[in-house]
């Protein structure tokens, strides 16, 4: 070798052992940016120490996602916790899960089958439980659906609004008597701060003059909180708590409807910034368990705190009310 190319070669290795440390820091800085940038994502923590024991607990949805992973805590503080699920074998898995995670002999784990589409099925469920429960001291309503397609529940609704609201309204209603009855209790409503976007449009309920699946979300996710809003006013002295929640953005299969490509690419982002399932269920679980909202009712919830509810136009008590007698209407409880 030539001493040019010796010289060269010397002055690469020196440049090389010069950048290290510097790549080294770089790299570091970003590992240290990236831990808290998905710690501050995550959001809030129950750290709740209350026991459920002799508690029963109803959890829509509780097969998969949230729902399973707030099904998940409960069993774990000694709740008996039914499983209100749609496909009964997803359910049962899910429910074996849980008890494998919890450990041989833990978790009271009840699965029955519940399909929101569908009245006759909210109605079957309901029939059950008063049949079979004697008290539900917490009521779940987890289970959605989210941007799908133009489809119609089995009674003709537009799916979202029928999933996300009028089957969680007539399951509610119909639980009201025993819920009462098991006073203190609580009905946990897991709506979503994209409520904010929505509207209440009486010509057009069921989105048949158009549809948008993104604008039919958010209707479905007002029409949840405005059924709350008037829940906890007809509900006031009761001893049964209303509490409304936006459990934040969070990696579910809730995405299942999204082009299967957009979700691949997007997924770096999603992993940063989303929340996994077990954090974004800790709003549900703090709203089900914490011993300083006993007594408290109506109000709204992110992160494991209380938040103002957020502003929407043409969404006050009289059009609540006009709300509730027309889903009353629709799920053939008048």
């Amino acid at each position: 070798m030539d001493s040019a190319a010796r010289t060269s070669q010397e002055a690469m290795g020196q440049q090389e052992s010069f950048l290290s440390p510097y790549l080294l820091g770089a790299g570091l800085a970003v590992g240290i940016g990236v831990f808290f940038l998905k710690r501050h994502c995550g959001g809030g923590i129950c750290r709740s120490l209350a026991t459920m024991r002799g508690k029963t607990v109803i959890i829509t949805g509780s097969n998969t996602g949230l729902g399973k992973e707030t099904a998940l805590d409960l069993a774990r503080r000694e709740a008996r916790v039914i499983l209100a699920c749609r496909d009964l074998d997803k359910a049962e898995k899910a429910a074996a899960d849980i008890r494998l995670r919890l450990g041989s002999g833990q978790g009271d784990l009840v699965v029955k089958k519940l399909d929101l589409a569908s009245l006759k099925s909210v109605n079957e469920f309901c029939d059950d439980i008063l049949k079979t429960e004697n008290k539900v001291d917490v009521l779940v309503n987890n289970a959605g659906i989210f941007q799908c397609p133009f489809w119609k529940t089995e009674d003709g609704f537009e799916m979202q609004f029928g999933v996300n609201y009028l089957g969680h309204f007539l399951l509610t209603n119909r639980l009201l008597d025993l819920l009462k009855k098991s006073s203190p209790s609580r009905v946990v409503m897991v709506s979503s701060k994209l409520y904010k976007r929505g509207k209440i449009d009486f010509e057009n309920l069921n989105s048949e003059k158009q549809y948008n699946k993104e604008a039919a979300y958010s209707n479905s996710k007002l029409a949840m909180v405005l059924f709350a809003q008037e829940l906890a006013r007809q509900l006031e002295g009761s001893g049964v708590g209303i509490y409304t929640l936006h459990p934040g953005v969070v990696r579910t299969e809730l995405g299942r409807h999204f082009p299967p490509i957009m979700l691949r690419l997007a997924f770096p982002l999603m992993w940063l910034i989303f929340k996994s399932p077990v954090q974004g269920a800790q709003t549900n679980i703090y709203c089900s368990v914490a011993e300083e909202l006993e007594g408290v009712s109506g109000r709204y919830y992110g992160d494991c705190a209380e938040k103002p509810f957020p502003e929407v136009k043409n969404a006050d008590e009289a059009v609540a009310k006009k709300l509730w007698e027309v889903s009353e209407k629709m799920t053939g409880l008048a």
